[in-house]
């Protein structure tokens, strides 16, 4: 209910406050706190990733402008930009990646079943990686290669929703493939990959779960054709066959059949696109939409980058770093729940922007996100009398 609240309020109160204490606890946050608590943190935070704000200065200088207003968005006093560093560097991120995962639970309630291009009643995941590069000077615990500092965001995206369900922020030198290993798969559920993450000891650990996967494969595999299945060729397949590993250590960590499914290239690309999996069930045309599905994932890194403080941080320490990107996302998300809840129809861009500039107005959320008709103007009136009659 609106009741005179900032849009900055009623946007916060779709968020669990009962929800975020459990996990300020769990960690010892608000410990030996007197003022700026965990929550007051986050929400200076979230409004800094709101309103676009570049820094730790431009974040107290905002506030400080209107310390009157402060109150209705949650926050309790003005924040000096020392007190906003200190809480960044010293508090658990884990509170914050905590409360990420029951905001992203709740998002995906939301947008169960929802389509993404691809007719299966499965959940699909995709799995891949960003980087993001760093001042090595600045951040030198986030080595990549020599004289370069870069940390990774290691995202599985759930494509129905669009909806990040895990991250984990590592150097950028740590390889896509020993994130399986963290990987927690959902039975029954599809895992699409690209061909870093091409490791058959994890990929049969994924499919005992059991789950589907779906990878591209490299050229230099050595496979024995079991069987074969007919396709057509007019949609670019080539083929569909049931093959087996030859090679002893890969035979030795897969040693179940594999479907290999090749399709024609696609112009500009000059080789045939190859693909692995352990599901013999879906046609191969379906599989192959399900890898170019993938796609998904590379848009939402391009879209969290350019509309999220994710290039820039506020602080240099891991902690820092952590803290702010579990933050973003959370904003991420609880923009998507709200444009659900709202039954708004416009695109998560359009209301970033729009709530970038209204966050502390007294108006109804929904009616501030609802696009509205373009008034009607005015019927002009031949009652005015003419200056001049030419």
């Amino acid at each position: 209910m609106h009741t005179g609240r900032t849009v900055f309020a009623q946007l916060m109160a779709h968020l669990s406050h009962p929800t975020f204490q459990r996990c300020v606890r769990q960690y010892g946050g608000d410990r030996r706190l007197r003022r700026f608590s965990c929550w007051d943190q986050f929400l200076v935070m979230a409004f800094a990733q709101l309103t676009y704000r570049e820094s730790l200065r431009d974040i107290e200088a905002c506030l400080r402008a209107v310390p009157r207003r402060l109150y209705h968005l949650g926050i309790r006093r003005p924040v000096a930009r020392s007190t906003l560093a200190d809480a960044n560097e010293r508090r658990d991120w884990r509170i914050y990646e905590a409360f990420a995962g029951h905001v992203i639970a709740t998002a995906r309630a939301l947008y169960a079943g929802e389509s993404f291009g691809v007719a299966v009643a499965e959940t699909v995941f995709a799995f891949d990686s960003t980087m993001i590069e760093l001042c090595l000077g600045l951040f030198p615990w986030a080595a990549f290669k020599r004289g370069q500092g870069a940390i990774k965001l290691h995202t599985l995206l759930e494509l129905g929703g669009r909806i990040p369900t895990v991250v984990h922020v590592t150097e950028g030198r740590v390889h896509d493939v020993n994130l399986l290993d963290a990987l927690v798969p959902e039975p029954g559920a599809i895992y699409v990959f690209d061909r870093g993450y091409l490791d058959f000891g994890r990929l049969y650990t994924l499919a005992q779960a059991p789950a589907t996967f779906v990878v591209r494969a490299r050229k230099r595999h050595d496979f024995r054709r079991v069987a074969s299945r007919a396709v057509d060729r007019a949609t670019g397949l080539v083929c569909d066959q049931t093959v087996t590993l030859n090679s002893f250590y890969p035979a030795h960590k897969y040693p179940a059949p594999l479907r290999r499914i090749r399709l024609a290239s696609l112009p500009p690309a000059p080789q045939r696109l190859t693909l692995l999996t352990n599901n013999f069930v879906l046609p191969a045309w379906t599989v192959t939409e399900l890898y170019r599905s993938r796609w998904h994932v590379e848009l939402f890194f391009k879209w969290i980058k350019q509309h999220l403080r994710l290039k820039a941080f506020y602080g240099t320490s891991p902690n820092a770093v952590k803290t702010q990107v579990w933050i973003a996302l959370t904003v991420y998300v609880l923009v998507a729940i709200v444009v659900r809840r709202l039954g708004i129809r416009r695109d998560l861009y359009s209301v970033l922007q729009i709530l970038s500039v209204t966050l502390f107005e007294k108006v109804p959320l929904a009616q501030v996100l609802t696009e509205s008709p373009r008034p009607a103007e005015p019927p002009d009136s031949r009652n005015q009398l003419l200056l001049l009659d030419i």
